[in-house]
């Protein structure tokens, strides 16, 4: 069953949303080669706590991070720790807040220092197929005319969707229904109502699609070690189209 909040709802969900992004906006600043991804974690944390949040990945099914820091070929579930980033290096940062019961949920693939012109692209297209989709959320528009939005437009530009992990539903949990593909056919899926909140997030291989759980049970890497992105926003469905919740 998919829920639609309620205005009460919504507004604690865009707070949520709201110390997900600034926390976003600060993680950006501090990627540089030589921090390691637990100093990232550590800053992500400690302004979660401080706006009155809970990171929400924190504990999760077991997981030991405040935030997913995956880096080149892991997609995504990385877990923090005492690696330091390198110039070239790209690194997807996935972030999740529960305010007053509600959770925020983003992830944005960032640059370190600077990176080949593969992984510009990748980024690129990464976010605009996250915006290609978003184009079509709208009330009684079919789920998955995202899902195809988002794959056609990765395909066109020569790069592979993931189709192992999905996006989600949110609110009082971190993963509600529905789940969101980021691939299908149009017009398939339940029809979109104002009130719905959906986590959106593709993820996209420079070369083939598939993936592989590493031996720590929890970070995803591409199959062929080839780079990857991630990119996520939370949204929720309104009377003429979507909010963005996590917009930094």
């Amino acid at each position: 069953m998919i829920i639609c909040k309620s205005p009460a709802e919504l507004d604690l969900m865009r707070e949520a949303g709201r110390i997900v992004a600034e926390t976003h906006r600060l993680l950006q600043k501090a990627v540089q080669p030589d921090i390691t991804t637990k100093e990232l974690d550590q800053i992500a944390e400690g302004y979660i706590r401080s706006q009155g949040a809970i990171p929400s990945f924190k504990g999760y099914n077991g997981f030991p991070g405040s935030i997913c820091a995956s880096v080149n070929d892991e997609l995504v579930h990385g877990i923090p720790g005492p690696r330091k980033l390198l110039n070239g290096d790209i690194i997807s940062i996935d972030i999740g807040a529960q305010y007053k019961g509600y959770h925020g949920d983003s992830a944005w693939t960032y640059g370190v220092g600077t990176i080949s012109d593969t992984a510009k692209k990748l980024l690129e297209v990464t976010e605009q197929c996250l915006y290609k989709g978003l184009e079509e959320a709208k009330p009684d528009a079919r789920l998955y005319t995202i899902s195809h939005a988002i794959q056609k437009y990765v395909e066109n530009e020569g790069f592979s969707i993931v189709r192992e992990y999905v996006g989600h539903g949110i609110g009082s949990k971190l993963h509600e229904e529905p789940q969101i593909p980021n691939y299908g056919l149009p017009e398939r899926g339940p029809r979109l109502k104002p009130g719905m909140v959906l986590a959106i997030e593709p993820m996209v291989n420079v070369g083939e699609r598939y993936v592989k759980t590493l031996k720590d049970n929890w970070t995803v890497v591409t199959v062929d070690g080839t780079l990857c992105a991630h990119f996520e926003h939370t949204i929720a469905i309104t009377q003429d189209g979507y909010e963005i919740f996590t917009k930094a």
